[in-house]
């Protein structure tokens, strides 16, 4: 058996099949685990929820902000974007955003060691709050009233975790440090709008979340997608991004966790 990370798809399905065609995958003994954002920008977003919803056990999801926005909108079609035109008119639509709202924002494998989050890891959590946040959100989205929930933490506040803050704010909290963050203030706060490689930022306050030691989590692998002007280049060790743009022209990757070699697959035109 044989583990796989692959980075953000964003409906570039032509490219994840050839991609795992290219690492002979075997949904029989391997296992498949995504940084999440699935659909939106590339063409395909329909095709590539149906086929890994047909991977069964042994595709594993973490959600991004992209896949949250395609649940939002499947209650209020306000949020409607272009691409979920395709999705939304299929007959099996509301199977995929049901089998999509069972899957959670993080996964911990604590035999081998890693963690994968669609944006990263707040640097001052330990273990257990992963667990803890990763848990209460996965709750909440089987719950009717978390479209609702969706909608009030849509915008950019709630960057600073207080203990005093609401229970609500708490949660945007939980869902931006998941499936948003970049960059971070010295102070630990979030700062959401950034979205270029760090060598091009000129404010020395910002610091790329994974620049923040969390000795919590020193023995553990970190992989992430989300931040795709990294390029899959530039974090320390034990920290590995594999979103490389593929949506953009660039390229989808693959991990393979026990020979901790990437595989790619050029954009295809």
């Amino acid at each position: 058996m044989s583990t796989y990370f692959v980075g953000d798809i964003h409906g570039c399905y032509r490219e994840l099949v050839l991609l795992l065609k290219k690492i002979k995958f075997c949904p029989k003994k391997d296992e498949l685990w995504s940084t999440g954002d699935l659909v939106g920008r590339g063409k395909y977003s329909l095709e590539v929820l149906r086929y890994l919803f047909s991977l069964g056990k042994s595709v594993k999801i973490v959600l991004g902000n992209h896949d949250l926005n395609l649940i939002l909108a499947y209650k209020n079609r306000k949020y409607m974007k272009n691409y979920m035109n395709q999705i939304f008119n299929a007959p099996d639509h509301s199977k995929l955003i049901s089998w999509l709202r069972k899957k959670p924002i993080a996964r911990i494998n604590e035999k081998k060691k890693f963690i994968l989050s669609h944006a990263g890891i707040y640097p001052q959590w330990n273990l257990q709050k992963i667990k803890l946040y990763t848990q209460k959100i996965k709750n909440m989205l089987i719950k009717n009233n978390f479209f609702n929930i969706l909608e009030i933490i849509r915008g950019n506040n709630s960057t600073t975790w207080k203990e005093t803050n609401s229970s609500i704010e708490k949660i945007k909290f939980i869902i931006n440090a998941f499936t948003r963050m970049r960059f971070c203030f010295k102070d630990g706060t979030l700062e959401l709008n950034s979205k270029k490689n760090p060598k091009l930022i000129k404010n020395t306050n910002l610091i790329p979340w994974f620049n923040i030691n969390n000795s919590n989590l020193k023995n553990f692998t970190i992989i992430f997608g989300h931040w795709s002007s990294l390029n899959g280049k530039g974090t320390p060790k034990k920290i590995i991004a594999l979103d490389t743009g593929c949506c953009w022209g660039g390229s989808l990757s693959v991990l393979k966790w026990e020979e901790n070699k990437i595989y790619k697959q050029n954009f295809l035109k």
